[in-house]
């Protein structure tokens, strides 16, 4: 059976974008700045980014003071899971922060039917037992790392639900409208908390990025900011938020991939490790085709019934 082209083509956008940010905790780490101002500068750039094409493009910047409130908060949510996510890969490496990504998918399973008002089926409670229990094998032998592990699991969960929102936000707004105020909304919110971190909680003052920072953070707020999540924003008119954070998977695997390549000997893990991460893994790829199955059985049941 063939697919309609533009399904191929989103599908293909859909991977370049993921190996794109597969390569984003691999630049996090190759940044000298803490996360904190990662976010702050990345967001910013990407600001002024959109701004400037917003100016240039002549877009309208208005949007409703309710609606506007949404999206600069749903920026907030964006800005946490961003600074956990890079705070995970400095506090343990990249590989441990991209496993615990790899949570996202199974976090939308159950966050999408709150938000929709849908009821949670019974496979995917057995589906996120699977993945708890992946995450079990993971701590266990890489318990030195436990640390940037719950980070990350926790940037997941975040991820999901500004995954879910967007998803509805997309029915009412263009994504370049969107990815605009949620960037302004990021950007604050990692200003205040960069402010009061480094004033109540830290003894380093707010760190400027060296000359070298500046070439990856462009490459951050440009390449995987301003066009990936522009562009993932846009797909979500037509794919729905799990088949998003499905193929999001994969990020793992290609970011993996890239971290030893980069780093060498400092990525590599224990057997433990690739086992726990393929237990996850695994789990959330079975999701479609047993959400298929489940489809049809229903289709099935009300067909007899009528």
């Amino acid at each position: 059976m063939s697919q309609h082209p533009s399904s191929v083509r989103d599908y293909l956008t859909l991977h370049f974008l993921v190996l794109i940010w597969g390569f984003t905790a691999i630049l996090g780490l190759l940044i000298s700045i803490p996360s904190l101002e990662v976010v702050f500068f990345r967001t910013l750039i990407a600001t002024v980014l959109l701004v400037f094409i917003f100016g240039l493009k002549g877009y309208s910047f208005r949007v409703e003071n309710k609606e506007l409130a949404k999206i600069i908060g749903t920026g907030f949510i964006i800005s946490l899971h961003w600074i956990l996510f890079f705070w995970a890969a400095r506090v343990s490496n990249a590989s441990v922060c991209l496993a615990g990504m790899a949570t996202t998918s199974l976090w939308t399973a159950f966050v999408e039917p709150i938000v929709n008002k849908k009821r949670i089926k019974s496979y995917e409670i057995l589906l996120g037992l699977i993945v708890i229990s992946g995450l079990y094998v993971v701590f266990s032998f890489e318990f030195d790392y436990w640390q940037g592990l719950a980070m990350a699991v926790a940037s997941a969960l975040l991820c999901a639900i500004f995954t879910v929102i967007n998803g509805r936000l997309t029915k009412r707004h263009s994504p370049y409208t969107i990815t605009l105020y949620e960037m302004m909304g990021a950007c604050v919110f990692a200003g205040v908390f960069m402010l009061v971190y480094s004033g109540l909680f830290s003894e380093q003052s707010v760190q400027f990025p060296l000359p070298m920072d500046w070439l990856w953070l462009l490459i951050l707020g440009g390449v995987c900011t301003v066009f990936a999540f522009t562009v993932s924003v846009e797909l979500m008119r037509r794919l729905t938020a799990f088949a998003i954070n499905l193929t999001y998977n994969l990020e793992p695997v290609y970011g993996i991939i890239l971290a030893v390549i980069v780093f060498g000997e400092k990525e590599r893990m224990t057997t433990g490790f690739y086992l726990g991460t393929l237990i996850i893994l695994v789990s959330v790829l079975i999701y479609p085709l047993l959400a298929l199955w489940d489809k049809r059985r229903m289709a099935k049941r009300t067909a007899l019934e009528s």
